[in-house]
């Protein structure tokens, strides 16, 4: 099994930025993609960005550019480095991690396995 367990959330103004942490544990944090997602009220959860258990990255588009996701294996951490921050990245963000070790990094909520809380992110304009 896998915990994880999301921080660093909280009100930011809009070109702002905002590092969000994810800690694992149980299992070995390797061999793993570790994505993040995010959910606005009334809408479908989406995907934001993703690495591989060697660093290997995919972002969304509407992210693109502003957004970086690292991971330190070492530490059993996955990092989101959000930077211009824009009043519709408001959402409650959600760490992930897929069971296996995939060829390609997923970008569906259907290829990961486990989930954290959600950490709540808000920009004003």
């Amino acid at each position: 099994q896998v915990q994880l367990v999301e921080s660093g959330g909280g009100l930011v103004q809009a070109g702002g930025s905002l590092r969000l942490s994810c800690a694992a544990s149980g299992r070995t944090f390797g061999s793993r993609c570790m994505g993040w997602f995010r959910q606005a009220p009334g809408k479908e959860r989406e995907f934001v960005a993703a690495v591989d258990w060697i660093g290997s990255t995919s972002y969304a588009d509407s992210v693109k550019g502003r957004f970086t996701a690292s991971r330190d294996n070492a530490k059993n951490t996955l990092y989101l480095q959000m930077d211009a921050l824009k009043p519709e990245d408001t959402a409650v963000y959600y760490c992930a991690a897929t069971m296996g070790n995939p060829i390609v990094v997923p970008t569906t909520t259907g290829s990961y396995a486990y989930w954290g809380q959600g950490t709540q992110v808000t920009v004003s304009s």
